[in-house]
């Protein structure tokens, strides 16, 4: 009967085995394993949202979908990957007369309300709050039936797939790619007017969501009209909070209750109707009060034509610089449009990141920012002829400062002027891609402010056909390098830039794309922040030291 105890632990050590393999039994369980061990894993959902493209008279639209080849084996299931429309959200008219559309259908949300005083106005704002949700959730019910069928679906990674559509009332879209097309997923969006007012070439890198953004150098003036696209990927309602600040601070905003935003939908708002005030500059606040949301400024300027205006994807502080890269070399102006949102004043060195060196700009050495008031610096002819990137320096020994800045560039003269948009953008660490590259009027632009960077560049086959390609380039420290990627002789159709890190220092990148129509040198340019592609998990194996503890 003794022996029973001694019998039983053998039966177990012999269990323990077979589970975890004889060579475990060798190990010393109580021994303590690596702290902090984590593996880098390929994302499995990636989500991504396109604003409703522009108006203008005679556009057209292209649309570009890619996802590199990730590393390692492709034995996972290859998942999908498309687009469906997010239908807009009508308050009534035309919502190109947006500006007319919201002042009446405020002006007539506030007498039938009545004018009885604040207690009564807030009971009412609370009331119609309520009914504008629940009128959004019925208006998302419609919009989800029947099922929308979808655009631009990728069938393997490593080869882009394009569309193109004329129509006028296009669709903002929305979508999700999941398993082995997930990683790096992403789409450009790019729309030439020839003429018109609105005429010029617009570009943007189709968005995730997220709970904020913002916006540095959109403008309230004449001749400038702005819209915010809102678009709400997810199946329930939100609002969504719009603020602006100028050279004097936050503006009072007209309407701050806040834009009801349906299930599926997209809503866009002429920045000029949240003010009375008529600002050259601004800095857009966008923050959805749940949920996830989409949001992208349209730019429309009567003398210099139109693009996106992108959101910020700069870190939000900390003590490295703030780089806007993608300055071309012949800008003909450069205007740095930035607001420090926190408590404490502050000011920022300006340089500039050049083909050969690192330079300060003379009578721009820096700015200084005041809290929650925006400066703006014309930085003339800070290019002199040379391709190049804007530096941020923080004060030294400050931590948690956040700026927020853009910059607005222009190429041409006289009538024949364009403009485009750089933001703050977040640094290149591992890889990302640039999809809906042209064979000609394509430029990538690599800036390496601290140490030498090795970059390698993959250019997909074409949308229609074409060999792949690499390149490598050494980016020396201080310095940025502009290339115009050599294409393959058979390219046809549109294709991709997959640009990686592969040793040194940080890495910032963008690209831009020319068109040039009726001697108009038309462009866009779009930073190439990092695709986080992957996630970093953490480490998983036996601890049989669980057993004595």
């Amino acid at each position: 009967m003794r022996s029973t105890p001694a019998l039983s632990l053998l039966a177990v050590g012999v269990a323990l085995a077979a589970v975890t393999g004889l060579a475990g039994l060798g190990d010393d369980p109580a021994a303590p394993r690596p702290a902090g061990e984590t593996a880098r894993v390929p994302v499995e959902r990636t989500t991504l949202i396109c604003p409703q493209p522009t108006r203008g008279e005679g556009a057209t639209t292209w649309y570009t979908a890619f996802t590199p080849v990730a590393e390692g084996p492709a034995d996972g299931p290859l998942g999908g990957a498309e687009l469906t429309p997010a239908l807009e959200h009508r308050t009534g008219g035309d919502p190109t007369d947006d500006a007319e559309d919201s002042e009446d259908s405020e002006d007539t949300d506030d007498s039938e309300d009545g004018d009885d005083g604040e207690d009564s106005e807030d009971t009412d704002a609370e009331e119609d709050a309520d009914a504008d949700a629940a009128d959004a959730a019925d208006a998302g019910d419609d919009a989800r039936a029947p099922a929308a069928e979808g655009v631009l679906a990728l069938e393997e990674p490593g080869t882009p797939v394009a569309d193109s559509t004329k129509d006028a009332d296009a669709p903002a879209l929305s979508g999700t790619a999941s398993g082995r097309l997930a990683p790096g997923w992403t789409v450009q969006q790019t729309t030439r007017v020839p003429s018109g007012p609105g005429r010029g070439l617009l570009g943007t890198a189709c968005q995730t969501p997220d709970t904020g953004f913002w916006f540095a150098g959109a403008s309230t003036v004449d001749t400038r009209t702005d819209y915010v696209h809102l678009i709400n990927p997810d199946d329930s309602a939100t609002v969504v909070d719009i603020e602006l600040y100028g050279a004097e601070g936050r503006l009072e905003n007209l309407f701050d209750e806040g834009v009801t935003l349906p299930p599926n939908r997209s809503v866009p708002v002429r920045l000029s109707t949240l003010t009375e005030s008529a600002e050259t500059n601004l800095v857009v606040h966008v923050t959805a009060r749940t949920g996830r949301i989409g949001a992208q400024i349209e730019a429309i300027d009567e003398q210099l034509g139109t693009d996106w205006l992108p959101a910020t994807t700069a870190p939000a502080a900390g003590p490295a610089p703030i780089v806007l890269p993608g300055i071309p070399e012949d800008a003909e102006t450069v205007r740095l449009v930035a607001l420090n949102p926190g408590d404490t004043d502050t000011t920022f060195g300006i340089r500039f990141v050049g083909p050969s060196a690192t330079i300060t700009p003379a009578g721009n050495e820096s700015v200084h920012l005041r809290s929650n008031l925006l400066e703006s610096v014309d930085l003339g002819d800070v290019t002199r002829g040379e391709a190049g990137a804007l530096l941020l320096l923080p004060p030294e020994g400050v931590e948690g400062v956040s700026v927020i800045a853009g910059l607005r560039i222009t190429r041409g003269e006289g009538d024949e002027q364009e403009m485009a948009f750089v933001s703050g953008t977040a640094p290149l660490e591992r890889r990302a891609s640039s999809a809906g590259n042209t064979d000609k009027g394509t430029e990538l632009f690599l800036t390496a402010p601290g140490e030498d960077v090795e970059v390698t560049v993959t250019l997909s086959p074409g949308t229609d056909g074409g060999a792949a390609g690499t390149e490598t380039h050494t980016v020396p420290a201080g310095t940025t390098l502009a290339v115009a990627p050599a294409v393959a002789d058979d390219l046809e159709g549109r294709y991709a830039l997959t640009v990686e890190r592969t040793g040194g220092g940080p890495l910032y990148a963008a690209r831009s794309l020319t068109m040039t129509t009726r001697d108009i040198p038309m462009f866009t340019i779009q930073s190439i922040p990092d695709d986080r592609s992957t996630v970093q998990v953490p480490e998983t194996g036996r601890d049989l030291g669980v057993l004595t503890r």
